[in-house]
């Protein structure tokens, strides 16, 4: 068999003009099933003359080939035509010499030499069923769980999780996707039933689909607007009551209560869950952006904590029959830690969006309200900024861990405040501005700053989605956590072997979902089976609302 007759003619440059051969004994070459069979001699690869440096992955692939064709194959039994029964035998011999040729080819790794191979090489027979295992939601995969052990501190934050962001540490990616899980099911029961009803018992948790089953619900969360919408507004549209009621669900708090779990884990963990924004009012409050002072603080200090009017509002503010998001709250981890006292706790708060900027108000409340406060610790994902210098300079006193997770093309975490970069702000206070600065903290509405460590993903990084996805898709909660799964380091690319299913992202952004993805070549695959979720009859979350272009 002749090299030049099997590879593309693009890549004859990389032979010289000497003519190589290849024989195989006994059955036919697996480059070339359809030819009669010839004799192999496997030391007439040395008839290959050099290459140059600029070619030398050609001598690796070559080399394979050399090792895959030495592998000992029993020979194909000579099979003659004898009726019918003759002629099947042979269909399934050539049959078997094709499929052999096929693997060959996919283990010499063609596309490395010749890029223009390497779509068609995401469609081959591996790939897609690697990729049908991905978008299929029962078939989900993890990455390991492991034992944390004595290190929980560490990856609760103690250190700032230093050296466990670039690269990620595999242990701590999988607690972040565990805890993004934990705000999905906040969402899905939020939309499972949107309305409060008078009749409602905040004292009475809801039932939530918790994604570990090791945890278990033990208070229902609930945030009031000081705002209201008029009367005739419910007159008009008397279905959508539930987006212009004041008081709605937003989270819960869970307790880990199986030792197994407590075990690995090296304590007993207390988690709060809360979502993002899902009502007209919760809208209307977030468009309040005007720094306001916090309860409790003194006007004449320096750099006094402030925080966003609208976030206050919502976590401050209770109804007729319902607490306060802040009353409920730290009541609820007041309770917890009396009835687990002695034994290893942490407090871990988890939002996505609104519910980001929740849960560092949630924070600075919990990490004082017990002599005995166990560590706190905030992980965000997509969060806007919250408060001011002095409100980060507050929650770093009060040793309060926060790591944000962050998309480079989420605008939402850019707001609200003036577009200033927290590195740029850093830069000029290290340079003797900090007094002119914490003047104008002081002075200005709008002088916001981000809380903790960041941990920045990007869309462009990932394989499936499209680099100029819309605003919607990168303030997703499903993407942050793909993005996460697939997160290797700042400046590597997406985790070859990343686990988490494509399917729920592949229905919400289904629109920004690369082409490769969703065309005729995975029609085969039966795909729209796996697809059918139940889609809530009331407005999703604004992270899986389409832009306004779309």
């Amino acid at each position: 068999m002749q090299v030049a007759a099997t590879l593309p003619a693009t890549g004859v440059h990389f032979f010289s003009t000497r003519r190589a051969s290849f024989k195989c004994n006994g059955y036919s070459s697996p480059l070339k099933p359809i030819t009669r069979a010839s004799s192999i001699n496997a030391q007439s690869l040395t008839t290959i003359a050099p290459v140059t440096t600029t070619t030398e992955m050609t001598k690796i692939h070559l080399s394979n080939l050399e090792k895959l064709l030495q592998k000992e194959a029993k020979p194909e039994p000579v099979i003659q035509k004898q009726g019918k029964t003759g002629e099947n035998r042979g269909k399934q011999g050539k049959k078997t010499e094709e499929n052999r040729g096929r693997n060959l080819l996919e283990g010499l790794n063609l596309s490395r030499i010749w890029p223009e191979m390497k779509a068609a090489e995401e469609m081959s027979p591996r790939h897609l069923i690697r990729l049908h295992r991905m978008l299929s939601s029962k078939s989900m995969e993890y990455s390991p769980r492991n034992n944390l052990g004595s290190r929980w501190k560490e990856y609760h934050g103690c250190k700032d999780w230093l050296g466990l962001l670039d690269p990620l540490d595999e242990n701590l990616r999988r607690e972040l996707v565990r805890y993004g899980e934990f705000i999905q099911a906040a969402y899905h029961c939020f939309h499972s039933d949107p309305a409060t009803s008078a009749n409602d018992n905040a004292h009475v948790a809801r039932d939530v689909s918790l994604p570990d089953r090791s945890y278990k619900v033990t208070k229902s969360l609930y945030t009031t607007s000081s705002i209201g919408l008029p009367k005739w507004v419910d007159d008009v549209a008397p279905d959508l009551g539930w987006m212009t009621q004041r008081s709605s669900w937003i989270g819960y708090v869970a307790v880990c209560d199986d030792k197994a779990e407590i075990q690995r884990m090296g304590r007993r963990d207390i988690v709060i869950a809360l979502r993002g924004t899902a009502t007209c009012l919760e809208w209307g409050e977030n468009l309040r952006d005007v720094l306001v002072q916090m309860p409790g603080e003194n006007e004449l200090v320096d750099a006094q904590p402030k925080v966003e009017c609208g976030f206050l509002s919502l976590y401050k503010t209770g109804g007729a029959k319902i607490p306060s998001l802040a009353e409920s709250v730290v009541n609820e981890v007041k309770r917890l830690i009396e009835m687990y006292k002695g034994e290893s706790l942490s407090i871990t708060v988890t939002g996505h969006s609104l519910g980001a900027a929740l849960a560092l108000l949630v924070a600075d409340d919990i990490s004082t309200c017990s002599p005995n406060a166990p560590p706190v610790a905030v992980f965000s994902f997509g969060g806007p900024r919250v408060g001011n210098k002095g409100f980060v300079n507050r929650l770093e006193s009060k040793n309060v861990k926060v790591l944000r997770i962050v998309n480079k093309q989420d605008v939402i975490t850019k707001v609200p405040g003036m577009f200033v970069s927290e590195a740029i702000d850093k830069k000029l206070r290290d340079t003797g501005a900090s007094g002119v600065l914490n003047l104008l903290d002081n002075s200005m509405p709008w002088a916001y700053s981000h809380v903790g460590t960041e941990l920045r993903v990007d869309t462009t990084k990932s394989p499936f989605l499209k680099p100029d996805a819309d605003v919607a898709c990168c303030h997703d909660l499903e993407a942050y956590l793909h993005l996460v799964d697939g997160y290797l380091g700042s400046n590597e690319s997406f985790r070859p072997n990343a686990k988490r299913s494509l399917a729920k992202l592949l229905n919400e952004q289904g629109a920004n979902i690369k082409k490769l993805y969703k065309g005729k070549d995975l029609s085969n695959l039966n795909l729209n089976r796996e697809f059918i979720f139940s889609r809530p009859s009331c407005l999703p979350s604004p992270s899986v609302l389409p832009s306004p272009s779309s």
